[in-house]
């Protein structure tokens, strides 16, 4: 059977798709061929991304939504029904450290309650809404959760948000069981470093640092939007098609590394040779 990356007749939902990852992954659906749904908090990036699509030719509902209100959720389905008749691929893209660095015994409630919101509680809003869509389909559906490495390693001072990384992973695992049988499949990515509006490690990091990036990352730099793209087609696709319950750990070699990094003559080390933090923070 010939498999291939042509979603021609497949629809696609991406939560905060209007910017850096999200964005990137419903153009690339777009590009190839799949009709595409977009719930974005930001009215301006809505008309942006719409916009775009539609100057692309692509059949696209971009509706200003927020993703962590069930309200919201529940309103965008009979919307995206209407519009396409079902759903084939949800993309939970929404997430952020909402800027929240901190020793743990200072964070507050309200802090608590953000992160939640934001990185899990949207996700099973949108998940649980979403599924009656999908298996209205039939077999073949998939569920994308974004995630981030923090998912598998700790963070110092994001213990809160390093938490609920982790969370993904056991809510994709557990409920790729639950749909397995019914032919609908559900994984995960989980990002290193990448550009975006949320994180520029380009402008992040100093001038005088940034040539050890390729010490830092084996693969020599850190993520672009276009890089979960390609991960994001590859797990919708039936490429695919006997993979669940997994993560694709998109880190250009870090998670690997394991706290290893290059020397200045290119030896591997897990001293630390930088003085400072690279950021000269």
């Amino acid at each position: 059977m010939m498999r291939s990356l042509d979603f021609t007749g497949k629809t696609v939902l991406v939560t905060g798709g209007g910017a850096g990852i999200g964005r990137a992954i419903a153009e690339a659906f777009g590009a190839n061929g799949a009709k595409v749904a977009i719930a974005e908090i930001d009215a301006d990036r809505c008309a942006a991304v719409d916009a775009a699509l539609k100057e692309k030719g692509v059949d696209a509902l971009v509706i200003e939504a927020d993703v962590r209100d069930r309200a919201a959720v529940d309103a965008l389905m009979p919307k995206i029904e209407a519009r396409f008749g079902g759903l084939d691929i949800l993309v939970n893209n929404v997430g952020d450290s909402l800027g929240i660095h901190g020793p743990f015994e200072f964070n507050s409630d309200e802090q608590l309650d953000g992160l939640y919101a934001t990185n899990l509680r949207s996700m099973f809003l949108v998940t649980r809404a979403a599924i009656p869509l999908i298996r209205k389909r039939g077999p073949g559906g998939s569920i994308i959760n974004i995630s981030s490495i923090e998912a598998f390693r700790a963070i110092p001072v994001c213990t809160v948000y390093s938490a609920f990384k982790h969370a993904i992973t056991g809510f994709t695992r557990s409920l790729s069981l639950e749909l397995g049988p019914e032919g609908i499949r559900v994984n995960a990515i989980a990002p290193e470093t990448t550009e975006t509006e949320q994180v520029r490690p380009s402008v992040l990091i100093a001038e005088e640092h940034r040539h050890h990036v390729d010490r830092w990352i084996p693969l020599g730099r850190f993520g672009e939007p276009e890089d979960a793209a390609g991960c994001a087609l590859f797990l919708a696709s039936d490429l695919s098609g006997w993979v669940t319950g997994t993560t694709i750990n998109l880190d250009g070699g870090a998670l690997a590394a394991a706290g290893w990094y290059r020397d200045p003559n290119q030896f591997w080390t897990n001293v630390p040779v930088v003085t400072g933090n690279g950021f000269n923070f």
